[in-house]
């Protein structure tokens, strides 16, 4: 049953035009081509790079950010409340008015005493600089070299200045060394992407961002099965040519240079509309979705890789919105880019320093001579809390 339905799945008219198979991607007469089980050297190389990761970060991300001057400001904590705190861990991290009122009645804090209470421990949460910086710096050394690499795999290829020829000889192009790699090592990163999205710094656009890793990861896998490998490369590259420059975007922004930031965002932004809203859809896209019907009869394989394709095209556009929202943002008279896409840090709007851990040690009868003992808060420099 199980044979029979695996001869079903992989069945020759499903992935391949008519005429074509898996028997073209036998390996003969010196050629080698792709082959299914090379996909699982994508796992530990994948596990070598989050622990490649965890050296650069301290190496390089650290000392880097200390000499572009990264640096956290001190953040507030939240005095210690077991009621707001079980509330903020089993309920909600955002509680409605009327939950806010109810938990001021509990306590003994005023409403606005409750409020700064959650936007303190929402801040506590929220990921440092200095962790924003190690990712990016990070993701832009690889992208920055993933991007040359792949620039010196393809630069003496023909089907990099005419697109039409990654359907030559379909299926039955060889695999260079240059393109196994260039493949594993790719797949690899993404698949480490994947491993680390629970750890990592989480954005507005995260179910995005897993929908385009598992996008792009399924992309490069069935690329690789079915040997779309001249397609896949150019895709690869055309993605890699302006991450690099939005991570270091960032970095910038981390280390407070505006206009250094801003500049590099703009060429980003130029960048990215360039290849992933001209380049990929015009080019590639087409010629992987309207050029092979002069060719070939459609097939499943087809439908799926370009599905994929345009899977990855939406995500594309929906980010190309966000940054040109952020374009906006440094035009005349507006001097800072912000990430659409992060959870910014929220900022004290009252003076109220203090009471709600003061009530609640006055309910618990932390008294002398008679009078609630005063919280001074001796772990915030003076000067800031006569800002407060």
């Amino acid at each position: 049953m199980l044979s029979r339905l695996s001869e079903l799945i992989w069945a020759d008219w499903i992935w391949f035009p008519e005429g074509h198979g898996w028997a073209d991607l036998t390996d003969h007469d010196g050629k080698v081509f792709p082959k299914p089980q090379d996909l699982w050297a994508t796992i530990p190389i994948a596990f070598c790079f989050l622990i490649i990761r965890q050296i650069f970060e301290q190496t390089v991300a650290i000392p880097l950010a200390s000499l572009l001057g990264v640096s956290d400001k001190q953040r507030v904590r939240a005095p210690p409340n077991p009621v707001l705190e079980s509330y903020f861990c089993s309920t909600s991290k955002h509680p409605k008015q009327s939950s806010i009122e109810s938990l001021s009645k509990q306590t003994g804090c005023s409403v606005r005493q409750v409020q700064r209470w959650f936007r303190r421990r929402r801040n506590q949460d929220r990921p440092s600089k200095l962790k924003k910086f190690r990712e990016a710096s990070w993701r832009f050394t690889f992208y920055l070299l993933a991007f040359f690499a792949g620039l010196a795999v393809l630069i003496d290829k023909p089907w990099f200045y005419d697109v039409k020829l990654i359907w030559e000889n379909f299926p039955k192009m060889p695999l260079l060394p240059s393109q196994y790699w260039y493949y594993m090592i790719e797949l690899g990163f993404y698949i480490s992407l994947l491993f680390s999205v629970a750890s990592d710094v989480k954005r507005k656009d995260f179910k995005e961002q897993i929908v385009h890793h598992v996008a792009t990861i399924a992309l490069i896998s069935f690329s690789w099965l079915v040997n779309y490998i001249r397609a896949g490369t150019l895709i690869m590259l055309v993605h890699d040519a302006a991450d690099y420059l939005m991570e270091s975007a960032k970095m910038f922004n981390y280390a407070g240079w505006r206009r250094t930031c801003n500049f590099i965002f703009t060429m980003f932004a130029a960048v990215f509309i360039v290849t992933r809203l001209i380049i990929l859809p015009f080019w590639i896209i087409h010629t992987t979705f309207v050029y092979p019907l002069t060719l070939y009869t459609p097939f499943f394989g087809f439908y799926f890789f370009n599905g994929l394709m345009c899977v990855l095209q939406v995500l594309h556009i929906f980010w190309a919105v966000l940054i040109l929202r952020m374009v906006v943002k440094f035009l005349p008279g507006n001097d800072i880019v912000e990430d659409e896409r992060s959870d910014k840090e929220e900022t004290e709007s009252d003076d109220e320093d203090g009471d709600c851990e003061r009530r609640e040690k006055s309910r618990n009868g932390h008294v002398q001579n008679g009078h609630t003992v005063l919280n001074n808060n001796h772990n915030v420099p003076r000067s800031l809390k006569a800002r407060r």
